[in-house]
């Protein structure tokens, strides 16, 4: 229409101009990369606010168990590689947990979900998959667990942006939930996005957490990513005794305890939100869980659906998925990323797959972050930048997000330590509101640079944090001041939203729990230049 207008009237013109114009309106008064680097930003700590970092009691009605016998409970959405299919997930029957437990059967009940685009006619029926877990400890005095029966349907033949209703459980016995719905991401394509992503870290099950995703359900995403550390279950012996800081109190156990039945707490508490809004998850430390025979990470591999399979993926550590012309990956930082890894050369054939002509936004997420200026964890993920940063710059990544910092950091472009305007933005967002509490200090301040033989994450080994070799902070392990690719950082709990707006803009939003809901603690549009900063292009396979 506005390549050839020819004799149109004056209001279509006027739209040809607005369109053509667009990119340059749609920021307003809010700044975007373009006008970056922007020299950095500390917020002071308002110690006015420091929530409530206990976390909810077993006699709490938000995690007590509501249902009967078999009934589904627990119940999740999350999305598949693309937007035709999800998965519905959900648990029947009760946890064991004591010195002589005997597991379920899965096969007693049936894996069923019933939907459709009316919530009067459920016309579609799927079937699926069950299991049970077993987290058990090879010591005397310690009590094992095993879960319920927990059930994986994937639907398929979805259409884009549809509302669909669905109801699961087991219609023989019968043992079926209420109705919910979910709505499907668009169709990937240059032009279509889902309104509004949800981007949480480290969320635990505290009040904090709750303030959290209260202010987040306001938000109404469409999609919310939960970039590791789930439940915190390990800051728990077995027999329910919590604290703070788990090595600090428990320190002469044989083995790093979990008490796990508060996954199934935390899974009660966010079934209103995750079984109409999808959730996709990402392993964080507190996901190691180390039980008999050195197994990790059954509980997290277990109770999530994940799209590993129809992204290529052997793993539920890593994979991606299409959420319209968005392409996310989500990345391991708990198993091996080397270049001879399975996982590096799964990301390698995955990043080579993209086109950025159908999903112009490719986005990246793991939990433990590269670009954070805290104390906590300072450069404690080293080793697996030093292997997959070159990769992820080739291929353009527009975003970073990351948790396991309990705080908020947003950086300038970046790319090896240096700013880079072709670089991605990378946000730390491990802030949703955990037992453990904020990270304040900075390792930039005085005194709190840490020990280089200190950094190294205990579960991956290895060390590759060196004293830097050039720039300012040059033969030192840590900057004097707040780094140049620190564009902002402040301590407070909270949640992100991203809007992608169209296949150049995408509004970021950062939402502190102590502001109004309408309220942003940081924000700005996120600009890709593709005609500046050209990517490796889409390689086909045979």
């Amino acid at each position: 229409m506005c390549s050839s207008m020819g004799l149109v009237s004056v209001p279509i013109i006027a739209l040809c101009f607005y369109l053509l114009l667009s990119p340059l309106l749609v920021h307003g008064d809010i700044q975007t990369t373009l006008q970056g680097p922007f020299k950095p930003v500390t917020v002071p700590l308002d110690k006015s606010f420091r929530g409530n970092a206990v976390d909810l009691p077993d006699t709490d009605p938000r995690v007590r168990r509501r249902v009967q016998d078999f009934e589904p409970e627990q119940i999740s959405v999350s999305l598949s590689a693309t937007h035709d299919s999800v998965w519905i997930s959900w648990i029947t029957g009760q946890y064991q947990i004591g010195a002589n437990i005997r597991p379920l059967n899965p096969s007693t009940v049936a894996s069923v979900v019933g939907y459709g685009t009316s919530r009067f006619q459920l016309t579609h029926q799927a079937t699926g998959y069950s299991l049970v877990y077993n987290q058990l400890y090879p010591f005397e005095g310690l009590q094992n667990y095993s879960s319920g029966i927990i059930h994986h349907v994937l639907l398929t033949g979805l259409k884009p942006k549809t509302q669909y209703y669905y109801q699961c459980g087991d219609p023989s016995i019968p043992a079926m939930s209420n109705i919910y719905h979910f709505r499907t991401m668009p169709a990937s394509g240059p032009n279509n996005y889902p309104s509004r992503i949800a981007i949480v870290g480290d969320l635990g099950l505290t009040y904090n957490t709750t303030s959290t995703v209260d202010h987040m359900f306001r938000n109404y995403p469409d999609l919310l990513l939960l970039i590791g550390d789930v439940t915190y279950a390990n800051l728990y012996l077995t027999n329910g005794t919590g604290s703070d800081c788990y090595s600090c109190a428990f320190s002469q156990t044989p083995i790093h305890e979990t008490y796990q039945p508060r996954w199934d707490y935390w899974g009660r508490y966010m079934q209103p939100v995750i079984s109409i809004i999808p959730i996709m998850v990402v392993e964080g430390n507190h996901e190691i869980e180390q039980q008999a025979e050195n197994q990790t990470f059954v509980a997290y591999s277990s109770r999530f659906a994940f799209p590993s399979k129809e992204s290529g993926s052997p793993s539920t550590f890593y994979y991606s998925f299409n959420a319209g012309g968005i392409h996310f990956i989500m990345l391991g930082a708990y198993i091996f990323y080397n270049k001879s890894a399975d996982q590096y050369k799964w990301l390698e054939r995955d990043l080579a797959k993209v086109d950025r002509e159908v999903t112009p936004w490719l986005v990246a997420t793991w939990h433990p972050p590269w670009y954070s200026t805290y104390r906590a964890h300072y450069r404690e993920a080293e080793c697996m930048r030093v292997e997959m940063e070159e990769l992820l710059y080739k291929y353009g990544v527009d975003i970073v997000f990351n948790g396991h910092v309990h705080a908020y950091e947003r950086s300038n472009r970046v790319y090896n330590y240096t700013l880079d305007p072709c670089g991605p933005v990378y946000i730390t967002i491990g802030d949703g509101g955990n037992r453990e509490k904020m990270a304040i200090t900075h390792a930039d301040e005085p005194g709190n640079c840490p020990d280089p033989s200190t950094t190294p994450d205990d579960y991956m080994g290895g060390f590759c944090a060196f004293n830097f070799t050039s720039g300012p902070a040059a033969g030192k392990f840590c900057w004097d001041r707040q780094p140049d690719y620190s564009a902002y950082r402040e301590s407070s709990f909270g949640h992100g939203i991203l809007e992608v707006k169209n296949e150049s803009h995408a509004l970021w939003t950062w939402h502190r729990n102590q502001d109004f809901y309408s309220t942003a603690g940081d924000q700005i549009y996120i600009v890709r230049q593709p005609e500046e900063c050209p990517v490796e292009l889409k390689k086909v396979f045979p």
